[in-house]
């Protein structure tokens, strides 16, 4: 008798886990959702910590320019006042979850001063997300600006290039 009660206990708590297995990459979804928004109120207020926190040691960021940068380097950008947003406006966001990895394509209207100078445009963005001890990473980001759609077009005829 005892046996069969804990026979049942195992198939009970077995039947309960596959459900909690299957809703993990929902779960992951909506965590990787909450970064996002949270990187771009982050990236508003200048919030040098957050990023801190949120990029990973051997980060690699690229910009639209094709500027390569480190998490230093990416930090310090926002703290010297070198990258400066205004507006930061999410018009598309993708993300797909392959178990401790996540990749996800936002398309932004961003307004700013960079260098000093004042900027805005279509970005259409790449950040890979890894779920390191528990907590999902920033390790890669890659940035490309949407304004020269027209010119894409005009090489690869449409085919290739589609502006959001």
């Amino acid at each position: 008798m005892k046996w069969q009660r804990i026979a049942l206990v195992l198939i009970t708590l077995s039947l309960l886990a596959v459900p909690l297995a299957w809703s993990q990459g929902g779960n992951s979804e909506q965590q990787i959702k909450t970064l996002i928004d949270q990187v771009y109120a982050a990236l508003l207020k200048a919030d040098t910590n957050f990023l801190e926190t949120l990029l990973s040691d051997d980060y690699t960021g690229i910009r639209g320019d094709g500027l390569l940068l480190t998490k230093a380097q990416e930090i310090e950008s926002v703290k010297s006042g070198a990258i400066k947003y205004e507006t930061n406006e999410i018009k598309d966001l993708k993300i797909r979850v392959y178990g401790n990895t996540a990749v996800t394509t936002v398309l932004t209207f961003f307004k700013g001063i960079t260098n000093g100078k004042p900027n805005s445009g279509n970005v259409r963005t790449t950040r890979v997300w890894v779920k390191q001890m528990g907590k999902w990473k920033c390790v890669s980001y890659q940035a490309s600006r949407q304004d020269f759609g027209t010119l894409n077009r005009e090489i690869f005829g449409g085919s290739m290039c589609q502006r959001g």
